[in-house]
């Protein structure tokens, strides 16, 4: 049945096909996940990052729940953390629609949502009390018209890391216009150094575009061990755009899906390379299998998050990535996640 009304609402308008989504797995949360999708337990997957125990790698990433509303039923599918948001300190409606474009011959999607969202006191008052069944990721950043976005940030931050097991500052989307020039030189160090200081004993992860350059790279890599971020998320849409065969690939916004894959990787790679696995990494961006997932643990991410192949392929996806991971590793002859990290 899961699988049936994910393939119909694959024939809507992608937006509302979204809203539906976050319902169901909202009431789904609400009255205990009785479709019985949950994933065994793994042992071998449960990880620790940031001095927090996740009990597998695999997570939501920040943008499908934007308000904290189905925290507990994403957490049903077996997801080892969910990453609320973006939230920013007041409540804004986001850029006119329509902003999500649904690119099926691709395995895509394109958004120019502009941080729709109910609000800090909004949704953080949706999320469910401790204990939780994995880790809860916040991720703030600032708004549209705010005439001091370092503020917002620190604001969202003190907010978020009260309640949360890590907050994430997103400086990467490209919907906002100027909020990527957050990720270079002297405004990245500013920005970090509040928002660690705002964070407190909360773990403070980034997120970061992975449209950048070996410079840029290199600079957000010393700027982030030296502030002390506890991990780097890598990374968020991208306005390059691939060789892509649907209609509206020619949208304006952020690309995400499979054909994000090539360049994730690379990123990943690059960050890898230039923080020399002394940093945390987390990996977003086309990540639709268990042996792309595996892929990018042993290209070194201790993390991953999916969201986009979650549209294409229902909410059965954690359950097969969590068991071929698994499977993978035992294959490899790794007994921890953490044994194969940059293993590759």
């Amino acid at each position: 049945m899961a699988s049936l009304l994910s393939r119909l609402a694959r024939k809507f308008d992608p937006e509302m096909s979204h809203g539906w989504a976050i319902g169901g797995l909202t009431a789904w949360g609400r009255i205990g996940a009785p479709l019985g999708i949950a994933p065994d337990r793994f042992p071998a997957l449960v990880t620790s990052v940031a001095g927090l125990d996740f009990p597998n790698p695999v997570g939501v990433a920040a943008g499908l729940d934007k308000n904290g509303q189905a925290v507990s039923g994403l957490f049903a599918l077996g997801f080892g953390a969910v990453e609320i948001g973006t939230l920013t300190p007041l409540p804004q409606p986001g850029n006119p629609r329509p902003r999500l474009f649904r690119l099926a011959e691709d395995q895509a999607v394109i958004n120019r949502y502009g941080f729709n969202n109910v609000g800090l006191s909004r949704g953080l008052s949706n999320l469910p009390a401790r204990p939780r069944p994995g880790m809860l990721g916040v991720n703030v950043g600032a708004n549209k018209d705010a005439a001091d976005r370092v503020a917002d940030y620190r604001v969202g931050v003190t907010r978020a890391a009260a309640v949360a097991d890590y907050v994430t500052i997103n400086i990467s989307s490209p919907n906002t216009p100027g909020l990527r020039d957050l990720q270079h030189g002297a405004a990245l160090r500013e920005l970090l150094a509040a928002c660690i200081e705002a964070a407190g004993a909360t773990p403070l992860f980034l997120k970061v575009a992975p449209d950048l350059d070996t410079a840029q790279v290199e600079d957000i890599a010393r700027a982030t061990i030296d502030a002390g971020v506890a991990a780097l998320i890598i990374g968020n849409t991208t306005l390059s755009r691939p060789a892509l065969r649907s209609e509206a690939a020619a949208e304006t916004g952020g690309l995400s899906g499979a054909p994000l894959a090539p360049l994730a990787r690379r990123r990943l790679a690059d960050f890898r390379s230039a923080t020399g696995g002394g940093l945390p990494l987390v990996a977003v961006g086309g990540i639709d299998s268990g042996a792309e997932a595996y892929a990018r643990i042993r290209a070194g991410a201790s993390l991953v998050q999916l969201y986009t192949a979650l549209a294409f392929h229902g909410p059965r996806l954690p359950r097969r990535i969590l068991r071929d991971v698994a499977r993978l590793l035992a294959r490899d002859g790794f007994t921890s996640v953490a044994d194969a990290v940059g293993a590759g």
